[in-house]
């Protein structure tokens, strides 16, 4: 096809498993694209016969973009669960998750925390109730020491 699009290929195509084709009977359109950035070869399926080939491939590309953002909301952010569906719900929460991520990040930086972005925020999420300064929270030590050296702990077993 044309080599400096990236469209290598725009074929129609019917599906021939037999679950496949019991699911989905209609003809589908396939279209191999290159990326000329990154060398990747992708082959797209999609039932959308009007658009050009290379509309296709720049959509599925944005689309990709979208699943590595959220991808990295996952990783990153400490989102277990939306708690409103609304999309200004959705937004503040993410909004709220992205700036306590770049707080942390803004910490680790100024103090020189050797620790990740990750461990800081489980070692910032566990002393919630805890009367315990963040530079101390945040310093490496030795917590099994810490823990045996607390006279307001009880010892739960004699380790």
């Amino acid at each position: 096809m044309d080599k400096a699009t990236g469209v290598r290929s725009n074929h129609t195509a019917i599906l021939t498993a037999i679950d496949s084709a019991k699911a989905y009977p209609e003809a589908l359109r396939r279209v191999s694209y290159l990326d000329v950035e990154t060398r990747k070869r992708f082959k797209l399926l999609t039932n959308n016969f009007t658009l050009p080939a290379l509309i296709i491939a720049q959509i599925y590309k944005c689309r990709w973009q979208v699943e590595l953002f959220f991808k990295w909301i996952k990783q990153h952010l400490r989102i277990k669960a939306f708690y409103g569906t609304s999309e200004n719900a959705v937004k503040t929460q993410i909004w709220i998750a992205v700036s306590v991520y770049v707080l942390v990040a803004i910490v680790r930086k100024r103090l020189g925390l050797e620790a990740s972005l990750y461990q800081i925020l489980q070692i910032l999420s566990v002393p919630l109730f805890e009367k315990t300064p963040i530079l101390r929270a945040l310093q490496a030590s030795d917590f099994a020491n810490d823990l045996g050296a607390s006279a307001n702990q009880l010892s739960l077993f004699d380790l």
